[in-house]
């Protein structure tokens, strides 16, 4: 069935399939040369993307977009097989699913920040936009990071690689599990023996971790304090205060943040649209405060008359909003409920509030070393106790879209781009990451 043109936003020429994997140093016009024109007659992705056309399995849609465009890269790239990659996002879908994924969105306006989403419940995912990339080094200046609340995503939107000149690239930067350790840890205990769930491995890599839920229909048994994984995060979320280990591919072992709201950040403002015409009614309200009743039937008629031309001039101004503002009906359902089409808004969050963003040195498994004040490796990472293992990782920096790859595709931004037809796109430059 052809696909109506007001359903395909900013996507221009057709895309292209079929291409053959190419190296690391490949180049799209290279790709270019190589590729017949798609015969598919499935939505365009951006379309999908948007909302604007459905589809009833999102998984095998992105599987075979993903597939068509993965490339080979160097060995010491890190990747999850597209095979791997669809597992992993169905044994998360149900109830008590645990997934999450932070893409790299090269934005037009916003320019480049991370998305990590975090699976709540069985639909859906909330999101924090992080604009310097998640911390990597403990012993970094700039310790801290701002996690910014966006809208309430579909748990699809962990399947996107996409792009339009409208919204800018979305690429795959890690994608995996999640675990909400407790959120005060006894000091006689080391860090990396904390993770809380009995069905996964203590400490267990994102591969293991990943297997641990084999059945998305059977869910895992109850945990020692009787909450799986999602429903800590929903607790955690609510009180303010995450400690989260994120089990990924690109990420680390044992890799561990905090998130927290200031109490000045937590604001509980609405998001519908302010009308401007509030100011006109307190003014109206103080004359009729002012009016006496000598002469109730002509105040009557004067109150009528103006709650008349004050309807008619806040007509004008609504349909001044509407030309405007572009949004459309569920556009304005999403500001309202802080929730895109499809997802429910059910753990409470609020679009724009600032967190505050930490690395967990000691649930990573760095210690405070007595002179000097600086955090280096346990070595007890393992948390047994016998002093072998390698606990920590070594410090690694968010470099942006020049030079990060899709965990899953392989591909660079630009190469996104090129891939969804988005020819001429120039993000928002000036991004630095936070090397020291």
């Amino acid at each position: 069935m052809p696909i109506l043109s007001t359903l395909i936003r900013d996507i221009s020429p057709p895309r292209l399939s079929k291409r053959r994997k190419l190296s690391q140093t490949s180049t799209i016009a290279d790709r270019d040369s190589n590729a017949t024109v798609s015969t598919k007659t499935d939505p365009a992705l951006a379309a999908v993307e948007a909302g604007k056309a459905k589809i009833h399995d999102h998984l095998a849609y992105f599987k075979e977009n993903l597939k068509e465009f993965s490339i080979e890269t160097r060995d010491n790239c890190p990747r999850l097989s597209i095979q791997e990659f669809a597992e992993l996002y169905e044994r998360n879908q149900y109830d008590h699913g645990n997934h999450f994924v932070i893409h790299q969105h090269n934005h037009p306006r916003a320019g480049v920040h991370y998305d990590l989403r975090l699976q709540f419940s069985k639909s859906s995912s909330v999101s924090f936009a992080i604009p310097k990339g998640l911390p990597g080094n403990p012993n970094s200046k700039s310790k801290g990071r701002m996690a910014i609340e966006t809208r309430v995503h579909n748990l699809w939107n962990h399947l996107i690689e996409s792009a339009s000149h409208k919204t800018g690239s979305l690429l795959i930067w890690d994608t995996g599990t999640y675990t909400v350790l407790p959120r005060k840890m006894p000091h006689h205990q080391k860090a990396s023996q904390h993770t809380t769930d009995d069905d996964s491995s203590p400490d267990s890599d994102s591969n293991s971790t990943i297997k641990t839920f084999s059945n998305p229909s059977n869910p895992p048994p109850a945990l020692k304090n009787g909450l799986p994984e999602n429903e800590k995060l929903i607790h955690a979320f609510q009180t303010r205060y995450i400690r989260l280990r994120l089990h990924g591919t690109r990420l680390p072992k044992n890799y561990t943040i905090t998130l927290r709201l200031p109490s000045a950040n937590d604001f509980g403002k609405s998001t519908a649209r302010r009308k401007r015409r509030q100011p006109a009614q307190r003014k109206q309200q103080r004359r009729r405060n002012d009016s006496t009743d000598s002469e109730p039937d002509s105040n009557a008629n004067a109150n009528s008359s103006r709650n008349a031309n004050q309807t008619s001039a806040a007509a004008r101004v609504d349909k001044e909003e509407e030309d405007i503002d572009t949004d459309e009906d569920e556009d304005t359902t999403t500001r309202l409920h802080n929730a895109y089409p499809g997802s429910t808004n059910s753990i409470g969050s609020i679009h724009q509030r600032q967190w505050f963003l930490l690395l967990d040195q000691r649930s990573s498994g760095f210690v405070l070393r007595k002179s000097g004040g600086l955090w280096e490796r346990d070595g007890d990472g393992d948390g047994d106790g016998d002093g072998d293992g390698d606990g920590g990782f070594e410090p690694f920096v968010v470099r942006g879209r020049e030079f990060e790859r899709s965990v899953v595709t392989g591909r660079l931004a630009r190469e996104v781009e090129g891939d969804e037809g988005v020819e001429g796109y120039v993000g928002r430059a000036g991004w630095i990451g936070i090397e020291t």
